[in-house]
């Protein structure tokens, strides 16, 4: 059967997965009336709950009798390893941009991936049922785009559709018939090419994807790129360097049909498989016949530019709410996730029990914190920090840079500016983008960003959207200034009573309710001043049998602020952490004991002088 492999690649939020719902249902992979989920590739919990793509999938379509393999990639900055391996098996690509937020850092980013793999891309531009929508000069904006990121003539000359995901059609014309996807399904199977393949070479195959299916264990997918595959062959599995790692048979060898792994006898190069029953090939191994002895070169994945520490949970609370609480348990989970997700790494740290896990940005890392106390671990998070590097040439300390793009109501672009300026943010262009908006465009520091995103929706009523995409390394900027209220600090242990937290109200932004298990250490609410404050929250109004003379004031307390998991690792400063159980988000002083911390501040500022 004829082949045509193709990734559908985007900005995050620009409906891709939306896009490979409808073509789907439209090429008759699903049965008639046959129930099927919204975004029906997001089958992860998280996934469906934040609505973004995290893991890459492969799904195939049969149409007019040639095989189509369409991968969703993530549209998020974070994920972008993901996007990287997925060019590598794919031959063609679908760019998808949003008709009225136009060309977003993202979109820069999986084009130039692409681009620079000589992919020529389908240019899709999406929701054109959109009020705001804007075809035309999106169209304009993506052929800049092209030519800023030097396509060559082949690729500048892009096919375009005009397309709505979500209500099933494309056309080549703005206003075209808009019946269904066949435009779209024909210009895939006229513009993407065949792919190139060597049917009596050895067989060899790329890991691309690894998942874990609780039938048949670990689940290789990739791109057979030479030779045949076949049922029961003898297989072994080759590092990057050519070292021999494991030898088998392949005992499971699958195709995809729609979102199922189907059983075949045979697959030939060209075709995207998966390959289950190994134990200890990972990404990017080569899988190959015997007699192969060079392994399949991998794209390199940019590196991670943010690290946070894993550690223990040590606080008195330690063990209570959690099933995996040990610093082995944890080390374990950490290895697991690394041989999958190839934009983290993971260290011993310094620290007692403790783990640097470094990777694209705090989003990347909250998810993987989130999946972790979902599977019963405690434990407690440092603040992220980026990773820095030393310029050989000129001997000079680098640090990772960030475009930023912030989409703003005009009132407020003033307090933006004015924020991200102290973070060390350089306003490079200001233009107005429509609908009372004005598109704001910043070079700053990716740690100048670690906190303020809480910030940028409460400043702009959360109307704001911002977005932003790793730009290299540039010279270090300099200290930047952090959270300027101090924190509110337990200092006892005990619950939470109502008596002593209208009393502290007037104090500062309180955290926790009325019955809330506290502790020693633990923050219980934000300063109104600079300082931090060690607090009673336990106390409870003393009893007599002397009858008041009047009526006893009625507490109202103000509801507390209550943080997401990565809201309070955006929060948290260098002394502080974030412990995290299956039921709840704490935030904790390093050192629990009031005479450690202040023992740990003098000896900060005798460094520091």
């Amino acid at each position: 059967m004829d082949i045509r492999n193709i990734a559908i690649i985007a900005h995050v939020d620009h409906g891709k997965t939306t896009l490979v719902d409808a073509l789907l249902k439209q090429s008759g992979a699903f049965r008639e009336h046959q129930q099927v989920a919204e975004r029906a590739l997001d089958r992860n919990d998280l996934e469906r709950e934040r609505g973004i793509t995290i893991l890459a999938k492969c799904t195939s379509v049969v149409w007019k009798d040639i095989r189509l393999n369409i991968i969703d990639t993530p549209g998020h900055a974070d994920f972008g390893g993901e996007v990287e391996r997925i060019l590598s098996m794919v031959d063609g690509a679908i760019l998808l941009v949003d008709a009225a937020e136009g060309v977003l850092p993202q979109t820069k980013f999986v084009l130039g991936k692409a681009l620079a793999r000589g992919i020529r891309p389908i240019v899709v531009v999406n929701k054109i049922d959109r009020g705001d929508a804007r075809p035309d000069e999106v169209h304009n904006e993506v052929f800049d785009l092209f030519a800023a990121l030097d396509a060559n003539d082949a690729q500048l000359d892009f096919p375009t559709l005009f397309a709505s995901g979500r209500q099933g059609w494309a056309d080549l014309e703005v206003e075209g018939a808009r019946k269904d996807l066949t435009p779209m399904f024909d210009l895939i199977v006229s513009h993407v090419p065949a792919p190139k393949v060597d049917l009596e070479a050895p067989f060899a195959m790329l890991a691309s994807i690894l998942d874990y299916d609780n039938f048949l264990g670990r689940v290789l997918t990739g791109r057979v790129e030479q030779g045949r595959a076949k049922l029961n062959m003898p297989l072994k599995v080759l590092r990057a360097d050519g070292t021999v790692v494991e030898t088998g048979r392949l005992t499971k060898l699958m195709s995809f049909n729609g979102l199922d792994r189907v059983p075949v006898e045979e697959a030939q190069a060209g075709d995207i498989i998966a390959i289950a029953g190994l134990t200890d090939a990972t990404i990017p191994d080569t899988l190959g016949a015997p007699e192969l002895t060079t392994p399949i070169q991998a794209i390199p994945v940019d590196p991670p530019t943010l690290s946070m520490t894993f550690r223990v949970n040590d606080g008195p609370l330690g063990g209570r709410e959690g099933k995996k609480v040990t610093s082995r348990q944890i080390r374990d989970r950490l290895m697991f996730e690394i041989q999958g997700n190839v934009a983290l790494k993971v260290t011993i740290s310094n620290e007692t029990d403790a783990f640097e896990v470094a990777g694209r940005g705090e989003l990347q890392l909250g998810v993987l914190i989130e999946t972790m106390r979902r599977e019963g671990f405690e434990l407690t998070i440092g603040r992220p920090r980026v990773l820095t590097r030393i310029n050989e040439e000129t001997g000079e300390r680098e640090e990772p840079m960030e475009d930023v793009l912030a989409d703003v109501d005009e009132p407020y672009t003033g307090v933006v500016v004015e924020k991200l300026s102290r973070r060390k943010a350089q306003l490079q262009d200001m233009r107005p983008s429509g609908g009372g908006k004005v598109r704001l465009t910043f070079r700053m520091p990716s740690r100048g960003l670690i906190g303020y995103h809480s910030e940028f929706l409460t400043d702009t009523r959360g109307s704001g959207i911002m977005n932003r995409l790793f730009a290299g390394y540039g010279p270090w900027t300099g200290a930047i200034e952090g959270r300027r209220n101090g924190s509110l600090i337990s200092n006892l242990d005990g619950e939470a009573v109502q008596y002593s937290l209208w009393y502290l109200q007037e104090r500062g932004t309180l955290f926790v309710d009325p019955g809330d298990k506290v502790y020693t250490g633990m923050i219980v609410g934000e300063h109104s001043r600079e300082n931090d404050l060690d607090v009673n929250v336990i106390k409870e109004k003393k009893l007599t049998n002397i009858r008041a003379a009047g009526k006893d004031e009625a507490m109202l307390l103000i509801p507390p602020r209550r943080m997401s998991l990565e809201q309070a690792i955006a929060y948290i400063e260098d002394d502080e952490l974030v412990e995290v159980t299956p039921s709840a988000v704490r935030i904790r002083k390093r050192h629990l004991d009031p005479n450690a911390r202040k023992r740990a501040d003098r000896s900060s500022d005798s460094s520091a002088a």
